[in-house]
């Protein structure tokens, strides 16, 4: 389905995989390909291609550029290039393309809007916003060993983490109240 460049494989040098048995609930970005034989629920952004295998089962909004879905895909899909239902595809809900490059083989099914939109802002794939700031990241933290000889009721706080970065005056250590 996808043509080759010269020296450019079909998939990307970036390949991650949500194999089966495994589920994932929230936000996945992937500056490669995409591929889910697994369980997910949330949000998928794959820059490259995305691939449902024939066990997969997605219940997402999912911006990528090309896809094949072999197996259950429920949600919207904003794809800038090529979409393909295999025969054992199963895809509900809505696909908004830059062209008409929808196929669907013969056993596949297609429930939903097929919507082709002139809007570039829409087909960007862009990181999402990350809830910790950069300075957050850059704090080392350090464990704080709170065990004590008050038996196995003391393991539920076994380790407590302290920011360096926060005021170390406040003597909290995240320990639990005894």
């Amino acid at each position: 389905m996808f043509s080759k460049k010269e020296g450019e494989s079909v998939m990307s040098k970036t390949l991650t995989i949500i194999a089966e048995g495994v589920t994932v609930e929230g936000k996945i970005f992937s500056q490669g390909s995409t591929r889910v034989d697994g369980k997910v629920n949330g949000e998928i952004i794959s820059e490259k291609e995305f691939i449902i295998g024939k066990e997969g089962k997605i219940s997402a909004n999912v911006k990528t550029a090309n896809a094949i879905i072999s197996g259950y895909f429920k949600g919207e899909m904003i794809a800038s290039g090529e979409v393909e239902i295999t025969s054992t595809g199963r895809f509900i809900g809505n696909l908004i393309q830059k062209d008409a490059l929808l196929t669907i083989s013969k056993g596949g099914l297609f429930k939903g809007e097929s919507i082709i939109s002139d809007n570039q802002e829409i087909f960007k794939k862009e990181m999402p916003e990350k809830s910790i700031t950069p300075e957050m990241q850059k704090v080392p933290v350090r464990p704080v060993s709170t065990l004590s000889s008050q038996g196995s009721s003391a393991a539920r706080s076994a380790f407590s983490f302290n920011n360096p970065a926060t005021n170390q005056n406040s003597g909290n250590t995240g320990e639990a109240s005894r």
